[in-house]
């Protein structure tokens, strides 16, 4: 074998498959030894080892085929970081089998052996990959993340001169994504009769084989909340509808509290705060009831046993049809004298970047976080009002009958959610609805908890309880 050369290294042992990770190997190794097409769905909860599973295909793959030649070509939403970490798992799984010498690195995109190759290559929109052929295997890693249109039109066909199989890896997000489309297909394949193609293993499953990685799941659910999205996708394996609300009736629930609304601090306590700004009114505007609101609410926070923050809105103060910048002097002696708040997130887009700017002017250096809402940013604020609400760390004054404890449930009920990717969502009241200044208020003071939260250590039957890790953007 001049590919494998006889002074070749004896190869060692490879960390040991689970069981359910040895499952979907045998199929995948199984599909490309038949050589007639098909393919598989592989959703795996997050941290769950479906890399672990592709790389030891893939050194399989490379190790029989090093003789007679072929390629695998694996694809990811992008190729820094995501194909960046799936080939050098494969080349340090190489590297742990002894197998260095004859399994190697070939420019930035091919992992070789013999005439035998694995290609990984990026799903990006822009991306440029036509001309690559996967006559072995094509791999789809984060499916969820890869766009369909763009998958059909340059990656399927890679694989049509040999009907070579498909096999797409992930966790859920959209009903609409690839590895959506790829599960329906593959479920309704095995209700006709047809063999296994689509394989599941939520975190439980993979806590049975590894109590450690329970344990952290554990952690995480209480830190997120078991509804939160993130929670849901990664961990539980569903799917996101786009017609989801931002907030179920069990959370809104969760989210009432038993304190008072106050008009001033309490002595000892540490106050943030999150300030919407209205927007310019608009020509055609007939009705004062269709202007924006500026909107600040003020919360207490209370640091807990875990280090994150609890957040208990404690004051709303609206107005509305006054110009922003007539109010900056009133909210900046509420801010600083009367609240003394330790952080203010405010709504620094478009028009609001000099209003924030002279907050920040009036305010101790460093207390006045401008937030410009970009689609990351915006996605960070939502992410963060859902893990404060679904773990239980976000608390709404007693409702007390007044206008504006009425209307920020109104718009928290109202709230819809979108969730484009794992990492991007919208978050919004419909326009036709009304607005959403106090939600977006609210998403703001969560925020400056984050970053500006007190000492003060909750106690007593009000107190909240806290997860165990560290609060990360989701």
């Amino acid at each position: 074998m001049s590919a494998l050369a006889p002074s070749a290294p004896r190869a060692r042992a490879l960390p040991q498959l689970r069981p359910y990770q040895a499952e979907v190997a045998r199929a995948v190794l199984a599909l490309t030894a038949a050589r007639e097409g098909g393919s598989i769905s592989v959703l795996v909860a997050r941290q769950g080892g479906k890399n672990e599973v592709s790389a030891q295909v893939e050194l399989a793959l490379l190790l029989t085929r090093a003789m007679r030649g072929g390629t695998v070509v694996k694809c990811a939403p992008t190729f820094a970081p995501q194909a960046v970490l799936s080939r050098d798992r494969l080349l340090a799984r190489a590297r742990e089998a002894g197998l260095e010498r004859i399994v190697a690195r070939e420019g930035a995109a091919t992992v070789r052996c013999g005439r035998a190759s694995v290609r990984y290559l990026s799903a990006e929109p822009g991306a440029n990959v036509v001309g690559h052929t996967a006559d072995v295997l094509l791999e789809v890693d984060e499916a969820q993340g890869v766009r369909p249109e763009k998958f059909d039109r340059d990656f399927r066909p890679m694989a049509a001169s040999t009907n070579a199989p498909v096999v797409y890896y992930g966790t859920p997000w959209g009903p609409r994504s690839l590895l959506a489309q790829a599960e329906a297909v593959h479920l309704e394949a095995e209700r006709a009769g047809g063999p296994r193609r689509h394989f599941r293993f939520d975190w439980e499953r993979v806590a049975d084989a590894n109590p450690a990685y329970g344990a952290y799941v554990e952690g995480e659910r209480t830190r997120l909340g078991e509804r939160h999205p993130i929670f849901r996708t990664q961990y539980l394996l569903e799917v996101l509808h786009d017609d989801d609300r931002l907030l179920d009736a069990a959370v809104r629930a969760q989210i009432e509290g038993s304190h008072d609304r106050l008009r001033s601090p309490l002595p000892g306590e540490h106050y943030v705060a999150g300030l919407d700004l209205a927007g310019p009114a608009l020509d055609g505007r007939a009705h004062e009831a269709d202007r924006d609101w500026t909107v600040l609410t003020v919360a207490r926070v209370r640091s807990t046993a875990g280090g994150l923050p609890a957040v208990e809105v404690v004051e709303h103060q609206a107005w509305r049809g006054e110009a922003t910048d007539a109010i900056v002097d009133t909210l900046a002696d509420r801010l600083r004298n009367v609240w003394r708040v330790r952080r203010l997130a405010v709504d620094a887009t478009g028009l609001g970047a000099p209003i924030a700017d002279l907050l920040a002017r009036r305010l101790p250096t460093g207390r006045v976080d401008a937030v410009v809402f970009s689609t990351s940013r915006k996605s960070q604020l939502g992410f963060g009002l859902l893990a404060a609400a679904h773990s239980g760390r976000l608390r709404l004054y007693r409702a007390d009958g007044s206008a504006e404890a009425a209307e920020c449930r109104r718009q928290l009920e109202l709230a819809r959610a979108v969730y484009r990717d794992e990492r991007t969502m919208q978050f919004h009241v419909d326009p036709a609805d009304g607005h959403d200044d106090y939600l977006m208020s609210l998403a703001l003071a969560v925020d400056a908890a984050r970053h500006g939260g007190g000492s003060r250590t909750a106690r007593g039957r009000g107190a909240l309880r806290a997860p165990h890790h560290s609060e990360v953007p989701a």
